[in-house]
């Protein structure tokens, strides 16, 4: 049962729901789109607590009103139905609470942002490139499902194929939300196409999950960085155009601190600028969550950072068609189609532990 504390902050979200309402059928308001959005989207965020919290005070009501049935006595038939009823609202009760109280966790305040993903190719040579492709294609497609856009920001090849390193951008409500699981070290256990043999191999390739981050987040003096332009590449080393479009940022050159960040898709040197500063802020603002996480011995399953240093979190193993994610201890079959885009089964069970974890925190008054 919840208690009155968190019925009372209940209450004053239903009223603030109701004010929104107001607000927006204001003649004032409904001229005015941008507040009219932000009024929109507010109500939008705090709907479904409402909607539980109502269905709450309903089952709380029907509760009450069976218990005072079966104290007063009377007909058998009407207390027996008292006792159904009892019983039903009890259960309703009690899943309510749980829904609520996940409603009530904090949210995360990149969740709706667009994401900056980096995947590169880490032990394992070709194949580990093979397996950064694979990946790859894997959020490529579970974006297309989502109707959210991809777009490459940077691409580096190796022989076989595969990628060395690809950087790309997801956009589309909730990308963060849905993809920040997705950071660590990923293993892969196969036989590669090379492999004459038949042996298996294990490689792996890192992937950094980054929310996009607004200028006015991270500032950005010209002094810290280095511009460099030049001409972008294709393959083979050949030059994709005549003019020096390619950009590469270098952040506090010379200093243990130094990033580097490069961008050449596209053929405007203005654009690949602005996409490599926003990679160049995401990095930073990733950097700067890592140590606080460290600070506070964070724990939590989706955590903002670079990649550079995190720990393996999933095993994709061929030959027994089985993919573990270490950090919940479960286990998914269907490899090819994991791999083609359908994430949403391995997403839902850590979301699901990530919010298990939190309302633990909650309790415990880590929190």
């Amino acid at each position: 049962m919840l208690d009155e504390k968190v019925l009372h902050k209940l209450a004053a979200i239903e009223q603030r729901y109701h004010q929104l309402t107001e607000l927006m059928a204001d003649p004032e308001v409904a001229t005015d789109i941008t507040r009219l959005q932000a009024y929109a989207k507010e109500q939008n965020q705090i709907a479904p607590l409402v909607e539980k919290y109502r269905a709450y005070t309903q089952a709380l009501h029907r509760m009450r009103e069976a218990t005072e049935v079966l104290r007063e006595g009377g007909d058998p038939e009407l207390r027996e139905l008292a006792e159904l009823e009892l019983e039903e609202s009890r259960a309703q009760l009690e899943s309510l609470d749980g829904e609520i109280r996940l409603l009530l966790l904090p949210r995360d305040p990149n969740d709706e942002k667009d994401v900056i993903v980096e995947i590169r190719a880490g032990e394992g040579g070709d194949e580990a490139g093979l397996f950064a492709a694979d990946l790859f294609r894997a959020y490529s497609r579970y974006a297309e499902s989502k109707g959210w856009k991809v777009e490459v920001i940077n691409a580096n090849e190796n022989a076989a194929g595969g990628f060395k390193e690809v950087i790309f951008e997801v956009r589309g409500e909730g990308a963060y939300s849905r993809l920040k699981y997705e950071g660590g070290v990923h293993r892969v256990q196969r036989v590669p196409a090379t492999e004459a043999r038949g042996r298996i191999h294990t490689s792996t390739a890192t992937v950094a999950v980054l929310p996009e981050i607004e200028e006015t987040e991270i500032e950005l003096k010209p002094e810290d960085y280095r511009v460099d332009v030049f001409r972008a590449q294709g393959h083979g080393g050949q030059g994709v155009n005549t003019t020096d479009s390619a950009v590469r940022i270098t952040y506090k050159p010379g200093t243990p601190e130094q990033i580097v960040v490069t961008c050449q898709d596209t053929r405007s040197q203005i654009k690949n600028k602005e996409r490599a500063l926003a990679v160049l802020r995401s990095r930073l603002y990733a950097i700067e969550q890592e140590k606080r996480q460290r600070e506070l011995g964070s724990s939590r399953l989706a955590q903002v950072g670079s990649g550079e240093r995190a720990e393996k979190i999933r095993t994709y193993n061929f030959p027994q068609d089985r993919i573990t994610d270490h950090r919940i201890g479960q286990n998914f079959s269907n490899i090819p189609a994991v791999l083609d885009g359908d994430l949403d089964r391995i997403i839902d069970a850590l979301t699901l532990a990530d919010n298990a974890q939190r309302l633990q925190e909650i309790s415990n008054g880590v929190a």
